[in-house]
């Protein structure tokens, strides 16, 4: 008995012990981190001044524009040079030149892959504006010493500047159309979520479709009738997609214009198809017939089966670079993972986009056919509807594409609008208008991207935080990850009981897959 007592007494006094010495560690450890957090506020108030702080505390603010610019630079740079050689892969498998895919003269030599200058203005425009907007960025926060939205905007406008790597004002213009309707669709998003205006028939399930069918049909109507107004580069890329040769267009443009039609270069064009004995073209036609249009086959059905066919086989490789090459090198981490099911997605996005596009050749070939069939004149309105017919193969994209589709054919179709009022006189021809609205569209753009996020669309603001770098997030005061804060978390997580523990396991894992809970996502 007495042994049972002194055990116990000892085991008491152990006990009592053990609770005084984890007390005074305790206060210790309170002393010692509230000694650290006034000095972490020491060290911060230091570096910031009155002045908010930078959200890259572990990098000065000219390394940090540097950085960004270097990596934006070289993920642009690398999609395009990519993009480039994957096509001229394609080029000499199509040529049964299978293998030359080995010889690195003749898939990647400047003689026939002349990517280089292309390449590096696109990287310039992304790597500068990036560069730019950051040290802009870093100079409003500590010259104006506040984070307001205006310096987003400010930032975003000066880095606009950028778009002069581009030295073709028709390309700087059809980005800057771009953006512009980029900053509507934000701003309309805006106003939408906060119940200050709604455009009647937004709701629709359909209304992306019909932008797109609009966008269409201006574009088309353009190329055929006013082919001046729309960039060089796209109408090439239309030319070459198409089934019908260019001077076939020029007397449909002609006939139509009620002038007389250059006879000759018709004729030598059926010549070259061996047609010239079987067909007479009159110098005024009322309307040039299905047989001047596709000389090749006396069936309208047959040609436009075949314009679509062709047109699949001559764009599928286009479309498989444009789904893979980005993601490639945008996601590489994702794509070593997974290779098969990264190609397999390419493969069947690729295959999707390529049926759209095949459908829209054969639609707007089907309607002009028809006309012909029915009418015994031209109308230059005829292609206008052909085009917006045309524009609903979109339907067989996926819903998710179809907006974007819109947004990327509106500004075709502005451009066009905006030359023709122009060489019509009704709007001035301001130089280097282009660059002036660049710049206040991606003043806009930034603001909508660092405050109001949600009313962008997810492809755009993935796409720009992805060549920003994941440091653009909602502004707030960021923490510097110095050891003696990661000391203080430490202690934190010691002193909480396990029941606190776990919930703040389970909060933690929330955020971990929460991505909008992520900054930069």
């Amino acid at each position: 008995m007495p042994l049972l007592s002194d055990n116990s007494t000892s085991s008491a006094r152990l006990s009592a012990e053990n609770a005084e010495a984890e007390r005074r560690l305790r206060e210790a450890e309170d002393r010692l981190r509230e000694a650290m957090e006034e000095l972490h506020r020491r060290q911060r108030k230091a570096a910031c001044g009155d002045s908010p702080p930078c959200d890259h505390a572990d990098d000065s603010c000219v390394a940090n524009a540097i950085g960004n610019l270097c990596q934006s630079f070289l993920l642009s740079y690398g999609v395009r040079v990519g993009i480039g050689i994957l096509l001229r892969g394609f080029k000499l498998a199509r040529g049964k030149s299978y293998s030359s895919l080995l010889d690195l003269k003749q898939l990647v030599s400047e003689k026939d892959l002349i990517v280089r200058e292309e390449a590096c203005r696109i990287g310039l425009l992304f790597g500068g504006f990036t560069g730019s907007y950051h040290a802009l960025r870093c100079l409003l926060r500590k010259q104006r010493k506040k984070e307001r939205p205006l310096n987003a905007i400010l930032a975003g406008c000066i880095a606009g500047l950028s778009i002069l790597a581009l030295d073709d004002p028709n390309r700087r213009r059809t980005l800057s159309l771009y953006l512009l309707a980029r900053v509507a669709q934000c701003a309309y998003n805006s106003a939408k979520s906060k119940n200050k205006f709604h455009l009647w028939g937004s709701h629709w399930r359909h209304g992306d479709s019909l932008l797109f069918s609009l966008a269409c049909a201006q574009v088309m109507y353009a190329f055929v009738m006013r082919p001046e107004s729309l960039p060089k580069s796209y109408k090439d890329f239309i030319q070459k997609t198409g089934p019908v040769a260019a001077p076939v267009y020029k007397a449909v443009r002609e006939s139509c214009r009620g002038g007389p039609v250059d006879v000759e270069s018709i004729s030598a064009y059926l010549n070259s198809r061996g047609k010239s004995d079987t067909v007479k073209v009159e110098e005024f036609p009322s309307i040039i017939p299905c047989s001047v249009i596709h000389p090749d086959t006396n069936s309208c059905l047959g040609h436009n089966a075949k314009a679509a066919s062709a047109t699949f086989r001559k764009t599928f490789p286009l479309y498989f670079s444009l789904t893979f090459v980005p993601f490639v090198v945008l996601h590489l981490q994702k794509f070593m993972d997974t290779p098969g099911r990264a190609c397999w997605l390419a493969v069947k996005g690729a295959v999707q986009s390529t049926s759209f596009l095949s459908a829209f050749v054969g639609i707007f070939q089907a309607v002009i056919c028809l006309h012909r069939k029915i009418a015994l004149q031209d109308h230059k309105l005829v292609y206008w509807v052909a085009g917006a017919m045309s524009g609903l193969s979109v339907l067989l994209e996926k819903k998710a594409r179809r907006g974007e589709l819109a947004l990327y054919v509106l500004p075709r179709a502005g451009e066009s609008w905006w030359y023709i009022l122009v060489n019509r006189h009704l709007l001035p021809d301001v130089k280097n208008a282009e660059v002036a609205l660049f710049c206040a569209c991606m003043g806009g753009i930034m603001y909508y991207l660092e405050y109001e996020p949600d009313t962008m669309a997810p492809f755009l603001r993935g796409l720009i935080r992805r060549f920003l770098t994941s440091r653009i997030s909602n502004p707030g005061p960021s923490v510097s990850r110095t050891a003696s804060y990661a000391c203080l978390q430490n202690f934190e997580s010691m002193n909480k009981p396990k029941v606190q523990d776990n919930q703040q396991v389970e909060i933690s894992t929330s955020k971990q897959y929460n991505l909008e809970s992520i900054p930069g996502l």
